[in-house]
């Protein structure tokens, strides 16, 4: 894990959990070229990324340019993994948020034409739990996730199918395997 200074870990953990994992607005006190400094070290290793600001959602701007909108700033897979963040779940709490391409660029036929509804998921809880041990490669079952959360079946399977299948969208797969009965995949694609 990097080192991380106490103004990178604030900024990091305050956009882990606000909508779209928006960095702004940054920590009392951090203003003008501290700011700056800070944030510009934090875009260079790649944990933070300066997009577009939606200025209909009232997102707050890091900085204009010039052309009548603005940017703001978001933590990447790489920040929230910084603080802790399990690289799946990241990848799912980022969303294909991007910057709109620079003018001699063409966007390509893999960046989503919308932005995905923001994701945030605390590390440590029993969600981040069970997309764990959906990771392994041999999966999971209801049974084995029923001992790690303590709860029951029927709770297990209705956060596979309606909190990680439909409103993450993870692509969660299953299989029935002789002596452990329904198991349950999480591909790292």
């Amino acid at each position: 894990m990097p080192k991380l200074t106490d103004t990178q870990t604030i900024i990091l953990s305050r956009a882990a959990t606000r909508p779209g994992n928006l960095a702004m607005p940054l920590p009392d006190g951090l203003r003008g070229a501290a700011a700056k400094m800070a944030v510009t070290r934090m875009i260079t290793n790649g944990w933070l990324e300066e997009v577009d600001a939606d200025l209909r959602k009232g997102e707050p701007l890091w900085r204009e340019t010039g052309d009548g909108h603005g940017t703001t700033l978001i933590a990447t897979e790489i920040g929230l993994g910084a603080i802790g963040i399990e690289p799946v779940v990241a990848k799912a709490v980022t969303g294909p948020r991007k910057a709109k391409p620079k003018p001699d660029e063409e966007p390509t036929a893999s960046e989503p034409a919308e932005v995905a509804k923001p994701i945030t998921i605390r590390a440590g809880t029993k969600q981040a739990q069970i997309i764990a041990l959906l990771q392994r490669p041999e999966g999971a079952s209801i049974t084995e996730i029923v001992e790690v959360t303590g709860w029951q079946a029927h709770s297990a399977r209705g956060l596979i199918s309606g909190g990680l299948k439909k409103k993450l969208g993870l692509p969660i797969t299953s299989e029935k395997v002789d002596g452990r009965g329904t198991v349950y995949k999480l591909d790292a694609a």
